[in-house]
């Protein structure tokens, strides 16, 4: 809610396929598939900026392979929350995938292909069609596969960004006045201090008698 995007946006696509090399005990993929997105949030009421954003987007992704014989396979799924904070970010996503009991279903996966699939790509997180408060998911069977390593470049325009940053900055210059006429001012304070204690004792000393004070003299 409250996230929108260009009807020319596409927010799906597909890569190309890749083959994979052994990199120690893993088989990696290097897609290297660059893609855009651009998406807007549009908030009714601007006076709660910004303590009240609300989820940010998430990006579903699924791991498909293909074999020698052009067999298709779920490998895994998985989802991203896209970063709140700009600049680069590099995530891995761990994937996992739906299973079947037995060892039948796992030989019809690795002979003849194909494998238990998601209807809604949603139900990797939170389904788009849940309504309630608790969402269970007892008896759903899955397997741990591999990840995903996404590297984000992210970019935030706000005008409020704007608003905000000179006000930080009015606000820093003020408190720089204010710290600057607050230490002067602490100087001046002990300097009269000083003045202060100084003519008490030149009071003093003038009001004891003076053979007293030639006294002290001495004896020091």
């Amino acid at each position: 809610p409250e996230w929108s995007s260009s009807p020319f946006q596409q927010l799906s696509g597909v890569t190309q396929t890749c083959a994979t090399k052994t990199v120690g005990w893993d088989n990696v993929a290097y897609f290297c598939y660059p893609f855009t997105v651009e998406i807007f949030y549009t908030q009714e009421d601007e006076g709660v900026f910004p303590y009240s954003l609300p989820q940010w987007p998430v990006l579903y992704f699924e791991v498909l392979s293909l074999d020698f014989w052009q067999r298709y396979r779920v490998e895994g799924y998985g989802s991203l929350v896209l970063p709140a904070s700009p600049g680069v970010h590099v995530l891995t996503i761990p994937t996992w995938r739906p299973m079947e009991l037995g060892t039948v279903a796992e030989m019809r996966r690795f002979f003849i292909g194909g494998s238990p699939e998601l209807e809604d790509l949603t139900y990797i997180r939170i389904p788009s069609t849940f309504k309630g408060k608790h969402l269970s998911r007892f008896g759903f069977r899955t397997e741990t596969t591999g990840s995903v390593t996404f590297r984000l470049y992210c970019l935030q325009q706000s005008k409020a960004f704007l608003e905000n940053s000179a006000l930080r900055q009015r606000m820093q210059s003020v408190l720089d006045r204010l710290g600057g006429f607050s230490q002067q001012s602490s100087v001046y304070n002990v300097l009269e201090a000083f003045q202060r204690a100084r003519r008490r004792m030149q009071e003093a000393r003038e009001s004891l008698p003076q053979d007293l004070i030639n006294t002290s003299a001495s004896t020091v």
